[in-house]
């Protein structure tokens, strides 16, 4: 364990944390900022709207497959050296993706971002590990979730108002001088660290992972438009995957040094804190991308609008973070993530009980509600995860802990979306069946109604469209409640850290 005078004095820390943050920021606000923008740019890429997914698929498969690699760079180059070079990258990438003109460039491009943008949450959630005393972690990892959770939270508010103000290049370009900022502040301030011996490197292993996470969030993010398994390509994908997976799970117990150390998997915190992490970024990920479609068509609500009924949840993350970050090292931090995971669950509740006639205040409360929640599991479970972890796995798990989130995330995202999709199937054929003359419900909610009228026809089939639609978003609000209630318990399998253990 570093002694005091091995950290860096409270002016140069905060220094440190700031263009560290600035980095963290960039990175995860990138994960949904371009989302809203994405109908602007197919005047200027001339592609449709289901090739410009590329753009968003090619960042997430990207920084999937690069993630762990982060680990091991960092301690064969020096994090400091890995920090600046990702920041550089990453700027220089978005700056490219503002001036594509064509979907080739632009998806090239966002490749790019996601492989130098792989190492910038892990690594800043290592380096405020590192700078800070153990006694002061909780506040540290506090500030870390700002950008861990409130990024992805304010990329729509972002993307809404810099695509409606200035135009989609600015989604990215916004990137260029927080990287600048970064750069400088890490450049100055951040120590060198000794780069520790590390072992050859995995390329096998490596390669494996990386096949098996590339085709695992390919078939995610196409499965549902290409309707699963009736699709070759999701079939070919999925068996890549679990073959790739299988492949490097004997290859880890068998290698003499693998890619990801066995080490990792001994410390039991650590491999509980990884797996309720999955399971937040299936709570946070999929509300991002159940809402926004929710209001627009539904509702009705322009861009900006979805983007202001949505900025609460960062509002709730805020105000929970620096609470937590006050109490932290007062309580027990079991109790604190597992009331974080009650209050998510209360706040699939909430939504839950939306309908067509409901107002945005529904949306608004049960957006703080869930980022009080969000905040209050995040914060204690990073410390934990970290609490008796040996400092020099800090670099590997700290990418292990950041991959299986985003691969959560992932997971969750198309569970939802396939769920919405076919029970709005289902519901609407319910309907539809109970849409004829001889019903007498019908005729006493629609007296005088015309069968035989087109016009007349197309506003049911509108309507039925709609409720089947809302009847879906509520089951799936329905399934965010089960999985924030069941994975609850699971908090209390987490021993409780020495006091001052780092």
């Amino acid at each position: 364990m570093p002694t005091a005078a091995r950290y860096p004095d409270p002016t140069t820390r905060l220094l440190i944390t700031l263009s560290a943050m600035a980095a963290a920021v960039m990175n995860q606000v990138d994960t949904t900022i371009a989302n809203v923008a994405l109908p602007h740019m197919q005047g200027s890429t001339s592609a449709s709207r289901e090739q410009l997914t590329w753009a968003l698929t090619s960042y997430m498969v990207a920084g999937a497959i690069f993630t762990p690699l982060s680990g091991w760079l960092a301690g064969k180059f020096g994090r400091k050296r890995l920090l600046l070079y990702s920041i550089v990258g990453f700027a220089l990438a978005s700056g490219l993706c503002g001036i594509a003109t064509n979907l080739f460039e632009l998806v090239a491009f966002r490749i790019l971002q996601g492989v130098f943008g792989s190492a910038l949450v892990p690594m800043t959630q290592a380096t405020l590990l590192d700078i800070n005393p153990p006694e002061q972690h909780g506040k540290s990892m506090a500030i870390f979730g700002l950008a861990a959770i409130v990024g992805p939270l304010a990329g729509p508010l972002l993307g809404g108002y810099l695509t409606e103000v200035l135009s989609w290049h600015w989604v990215f370009y916004i990137n260029l001088p927080l990287g600048v900022l970064s750069f400088i502040g890490l450049s100055a301030f951040m120590p060198e660290a000794h780069n520790e011996e590390q072992a050859d490197f995995d390329l096998f292993g490596f390669g494996l992972l990386a096949v098996g996470l590339g085709a695992f969030q390919l078939m995610l993010d196409r499965g549902q438009m290409l309707d699963w398994f009736d699709s070759w390509e999701i079939c070919i994908e999925a068996t890549l995957a679990a073959a790739a997976a299988y492949m490097f799970l004997v290859h880890m117990m068998t290698a003499r040094h693998p890619f990801v150390s066995l080490a990792l998997f001994k410390d039991g915190n650590f491999v509980i804190s990884t797996l309720i992490g999955f399971f937040l970024g299936v709570l946070i990920y999929s509300v991002l991308s159940l809402l926004p479609p929710m209001l627009s068509e539904l509702f009705g609500h322009p861009t900006m609008a979805i983007g202001i009924a949505m900025a609460p949840r960062g509002i709730g993350t805020l105000i929970a973070m620096l609470v937590v970050g006050r109490i932290i090292n007062k309580v027990d931090l079991r109790i604190l993530i597992s009331a974080g995971m009650l209050f998510s669950a209360a706040s699939g509740w909430m939504m839950a009980q939306m309908n067509l006639q409901a107002d945005d205040s529904l949306v608004i409360f049960s957006g703080v509600l869930q980022g009080i929640g969000a905040s209050l599991v995040f914060v204690p479970l990073s410390t934990m995860s970290f609490a008796t972890l040996a400092p020099h796995l800090r670099n590997e798990g700290a990418a292990l802990g950041t991959l299986v989130r985003n691969l959560g995330g992932a997971v969750g995202i198309a569970v939802i979306q396939a769920m919405t999709v076919r029970n709005t199937a289902t519901v609407e054929s319910r309907l539809v069946e109970g849409a004829r003359p001889d019903n007498p419900v019908v005729s006493l909610a629609m007296p005088g109604f015309d069968f035989g009228s087109l016009q007349s026809l197309e506003r049911v089939d509108y309507e039925i469209m709609r409720q089947a639609l809302m009847v879906a978003y509520v089951d799936a609000f329905w399934a965010m409640f089960v999985v924030g209630v069941v994975v609850a318990p699971l908090v209390f399998l987490l021993r409780r850290p020495r006091r001052g253990a780092g």
